[in-house]
């Protein structure tokens, strides 16, 4: 057996080197003619490629479909891509969607009341702001219009959007606004829409309490929150906020004005109530008829009284 081997590996190494001498030559050639520069040469390549290329179709034709797989399993990925990013987007679209509608509606809510007049002869007078007071205890802001510009105590200021404060002290050329966050702040107001009466009253924080509810289960977070005008100090309609539920749970209101940008200030020129000056002119006097029971009617003086034990028929004779 060794034998044979030996005899085998004798034949087939001069066999093996004279196949590779064969195929490094004809390599060599085929350089060569490629790379002579002859109009004959260049005819026989054109001859050859000719005759070979369209024949090899039937070889090209599986490595053409494994490239045509591999570009689609690549534009397959591509499309993977586009479409998790299409998905991303839509999701961004949708969030911004949700904010136009809210802006929107916030738009048309604004433009709702900068179209309302509270009042036709309701005036007001702008003014700076000067100063901040600045105490934890007792927040107010001083407005650069006073008493040479009519204005006068307990009128209503707003931002724009909203209620603001009242004016507590008035000097010839400033005046201060005690805001509605000050502890020393009441105010009657009114939730739309269920007609609720209460009290907002500040406690130094960002959203004033809302007290004294006629019935809480009717309020919820969200309502709107106008000034009732009850008592004459404020006029009835102006926005506050919007109610909103505190850290302790108690009802509280989301003020509609910036006080973060307190810049500008307008003064709303309430109307002067007028006085009754006789409520009794407001009191019906009661009817007096036959059969008709009412307060009793003093009599006249000099009136002759019937005596204790007298009867009816004691002047009957």
């Amino acid at each position: 057996m060794a034998r044979d081997k030996a005899n085998a590996e004798d034949y087939t190494r001069p066999v093996r080197r004279i196949v590779v001498a064969v195929v490094v030559i004809a390599c060599l050639l085929m350089f060569a003619v490629w790379r002579i520069d002859s109009p004959r040469v260049e005819r026989i390549r054109a001859e050859v490629i000719d005759a070979v290329v369209p024949r090899m179709d039937w070889a090209l034709l599986p490595v053409a479909r494994v490239i045509q797989m591999f570009e689609g399993f690549e534009s397959y990925a591509r499309l993977h891509e586009q479409n998790q990013e299409l998905r991303r987007e839509l999701r961004q679209m949708r969030a911004w969607r949700e904010a136009a509608l809210q802006l929107e509606q916030r738009n048309a809510r604004l433009l709702d009341l900068n179209s309302v007049r509270l009042d036709p002869e309701l005036t007001f007078v702008t003014g700076v702001v000067l100063a901040d007071s600045g105490s934890p205890f007792r927040q107010s802001v001083l407005l650069n219009v006073g008493a040479r510009d009519g204005i006068l105590d307990g009128w209503a200021t707003v931002d724009g959007l909203g209620l603001v404060g009242r004016i507590s002290g008035v000097g010839q050329t400033t005046s201060r606004v005690v805001l509605l966050t000050d502890t020393a702040s009441r105010v009657p107001v009114t939730i739309q829409p269920s007609g609720q009466r209460a009290i907002l009253t500040g406690d130094t924080g960002p959203m004033p309490l809302l007290e004294f509810i006629e019935r809480p289960e009717d309020v919820r977070p969200g309502d709107r929150v106008v000034s009732s005008g009850d008592g004459g100090l404020f006029p009835a309609g102006v926005l506050v906020g919007q109610v909103a539920s505190g850290t302790d749970r108690r009802p509280r209101v989301a003020l509609a004005a910036d006080y973060a940008r307190l810049d500008f200030l307008r003064v709303l020129r309430s109307h002067q109530a007028e006085p009754i000056r006789d409520p009794g002119a407001l009191i019906p006097p009661p009817a007096v008829a036959t059969g008709v029971i009412g307060p009793p009617v003093a009599e006249a003086p000099g009136a002759d009284a019937p005596t204790a034990g007298a009867s009816p028929e004691a002047g009957d004779g």
